[in-house]
C-alpha cells in the first residue's frame, strides 16, 4: 500500500451520492459531511485503494475525527474529492498510528 500526504483541504471541494451517504449512515453511523473532517487532520494518511481501483483510481484517507480515526474511501474527479464510504475501522486506526509513530511525512 503506497502513501502520500498531499491533500489540501483549504480549496478542496467534496461531493457524494446522497443515497450512498444515507446507506453509509445506516450501516456505519457516519455521514459523508462528517467524513470531510478526516482530511483536516494534519496527521492524516492518504493511501491507494488498490483493491477497488478497477475502473478509476481510489484512495483511503485515515484521519482523526471526534476522538477516533475515521477511514474514508474516496476518488478524485477533476478538483473534487468524491466520498464513496466512511467508517471507524480498526485497520485504519492501526495504519494512522503506525505512520504517525514512524514520522514518515512526505
Amino acid at each position: 500500500m503506497g502513501y502520500c500526504y498531499s491533500v489540501s483541504r483549504a480549496k478542496t471541494r467534496f461531493d457524494w451520492d446522497p443515497d450512498k451517504d444515507a446507506g453509509n449512515q445506516g450501516k456505519h453511523g457516519v455521514s459523508f459531511s462528517r467524513a470531510q473532517y478526516a482530511f483536516a487532520d494534519p496527521q492524516r494518511v492518504i493511501a491507494n485503494d488498490e483493491t477497488h481501483s478497477q475502473t478509476e483510481e481510489r484512495f483511503y484517507c485515515f484521519g482523526e475525527v471526534d476522538g477516533g480515526v475515521l477511514t474514508v474511501r474516496f476518488t478524485c474527479r477533476a478538483s473534487v474529492i468524491r466520498i464513496i464510504g466512511a467508517g471507524y475501522w480498526c485497520k485504519g486506526k492501526a495504519i494512522h498510528e503506525c505512520e504517525n509513530e514512524q514520522g514518515e511525512f512526505r
